[in-house]
């Protein structure tokens, strides 16, 4: 009989050993971090963050003015920069020199009437005052930025002629 107890009491500690064992593990689970979210999941969330500019409607090709008079332009329009990107007041003909984070928020500050052809801009380059390769640089950097970002936004361009 002693030996048959042994058996017993042997496998009593093995199945608490499993047991402890079970809730070491389940405690250290718990007390582990979440997983953070990748690099391509964050860009995904920021992707889908709400714009302000999703109401107003795809951009309506039939309504833009001839390329001979695009004077009449009456949806934004901005001027890339050595400085940053001009945003041209349709309203008082001034231009305000915005940063590339400064865009996507004073786009959808503007009024619906402010988009009758759509979700589309008018996108002009200026001519540098100092033709230098760094400000050549610098222009090709500011439009691959501001189409980027437009891109982004899901907000159409078309070339100032």
């Amino acid at each position: 009989m002693a030996g048959g107890e042994g058996g017993v009491r042997e496998a009593v500690r093995k199945s608490a050993r499993k047991i402890v064992t079970f809730i070491l593990f389940g405690a250290l689970g718990a007390c582990s971090k979440p997983a953070q979210p990748t690099g391509t999941e964050t860009q995904a969330a920021e992707a889908q963050k709400p714009t302000g500019l999703q109401s107003i409607p795809a951009p309506d090709p039939s309504k833009y003015p001839p390329v001979s008079n695009m004077s009449t332009w009456k949806n934004p329009y901005l001027m890339v920069r050595e400085e940053g990107i001009g945003f041209l007041d349709l309203s008082n003909r001034e231009v305000h020199i915005l940063t590339m984070e400064e865009i996507p928020a004073e786009l959808a500050s503007l009024p619906s009437s402010a988009w009758p052809y759509g979700r589309v801009v008018m996108v002009a380059q200026t001519v540098p005052k100092d033709p230098t390769d760094q400000t050549k640089a610098e222009l090709r950097k500011n439009r691959a930025l501001l189409l980027g970002t437009l891109k982004e936004l899901e907000v159409e361009f078309r070339e100032a002629p």
